[in-house]
C-alpha cells in the first residue's frame, strides 16, 4: 500500500512541475507548501501528504492562471526559418485620401462688375425698414444723393490737389500748306463771272511705258469777265464759292487769237 502511494506521488510531481514553473508553484502554494512539509517532517502518513500536495499543486495552479495574463502560444518550428507575413498585410493599399470638394462655378462671376455688385447686395440680408410715404421716400433719395455727390466732389478734390501741373504738350504750329496751282485753256465762258477752264494731264504708263493723255475740267470764278473762250490761263484753288466752283482766276497767260 506505501509502495503504491509513493508511485502515485512520484508521477503526480513530475506532471506538475512539467506543466507549472517550479518559481510559480512556489510562490502561488506560500503556506500550504510549507504546512505539507512540515507535517510530513513531523511524520504524518504517505496518503495524507499525498493529498496535501495535490491540493496545493491545484490552488497554485488556479492562482498562477488568475493574476498572470494568458501568453500566447508560439507557432511551430518547421525548421523554414522566421515566418514571413502574408502578401496581403504586407502590401495593404494606403488609405483613400479624402478627395478635394469641387467648387461648383458661380454664374455671377461672368456678369459684369456692376451687375456683380448689383446681385451681391441684393444677397445680403437687411432689416426691415419702416414704412414710408412716397413723399418721404423721395425726401430720402433726394438727401442720398446729395450726400453721394458732395462724397465724390470731395474725392475729386483731394485727388485733383495730389497732382502736380505740368507743362503738357505745346500747340502744335500750323503752316497753311500752299493753296494748288493749275494751268489750263479756257473751254466756255458763257456763265457770268464763271469760266470752264479744260486741264490737260500728259504722263507715261509706269509698267507699258506709253505716254497716256487726259484732261479734265474745273469751273473757276472770273470776277471781271477777262478770260474768253480759247485762252491759256492760269487758276488758284479757293473756298467754295458755289455749288460746283472750287478755283479762281490768277492771270491770262494768253489770249486766244
Amino acid at each position: 500500500m506505501m509502495a503504491e502511494d509513493e508511485t502515485k506521488k512520484e508521477t503526480q510531481d513530475e506532471t506538475s512541475e512539467q506543466d507549472v514553473p517550479q518559481d510559480e508553484t512556489s510562490e502561488a502554494a506560500g503556506p500550504v507548501a510549507e504546512e505539507g512539509s512540515s507535517e510530513a517532517a513531523l511524520g504524518s502518513s504517505p496518503g495524507e501528504s499525498a493529498a496535501g500536495a495535490e491540493e496545493s499543486e491545484g490552488r497554485g495552479t488556479d492562482a498562477a492562471s488568475a493574476s498572470d495574463p494568458p501568453s500566447p502560444t508560439p507557432p511551430a518550428d518547421d525548421g523554414s526559418g522566421p515566418e514571413e507575413a502574408p502578401a496581403e498585410e504586407a502590401e495593404a493599399p494606403a488609405p483613400e485620401e479624402p478627395k478635394a470638394e469641387q467648387k461648383e462655378p458661380d454664374p455671377a462671376d461672368d456678369l459684369p462688375w456692376k451687375e456683380r455688385r448689383r446681385l451681391e447686395r441684393s444677397r445680403r440680408p437687411s432689416a426691415a425698414k419702416p414704412q414710408q410715404s412716397p413723399e418721404e421716400r423721395k425726401a430720402a433719395r433726394l438727401a442720398e444723393r446729395k450726400r453721394r455727390g458732395a462724397e465724390r466732389r470731395k474725392e475729386r478734390a483731394a485727388a485733383k490737389a495730389k497732382k502736380t501741373p505740368g507743362t503738357g504738350t505745346p500747340v502744335a504750329e500750323k503752316d497753311a500748306n500752299a493753296a494748288k496751282m493749275r494751268q489750263g485753256i479756257v473751254v466756255s465762258d458763257k456763265g457770268q463771272k464763271s469760266i470752264t477752264v479744260r486741264v490737260d494731264i500728259v504722263r507715261r504708263h509706269p509698267t507699258y511705258e506709253k505716254v497716256i493723255r487726259r484732261s479734265r475740267t474745273l469751273h473757276a470764278h472770273d470776277e471781271r469777265n477777262e478770260a474768253g473762250e480759247g485762252d491759256t490761263v492760269r487758276v488758284v484753288e479757293t473756298r467754295p464759292l458755289s455749288k460746283t466752283k472750287r478755283w479762281r482766276l490768277v492771270e491770262v497767260l494768253e489770249k486766244a487769237k
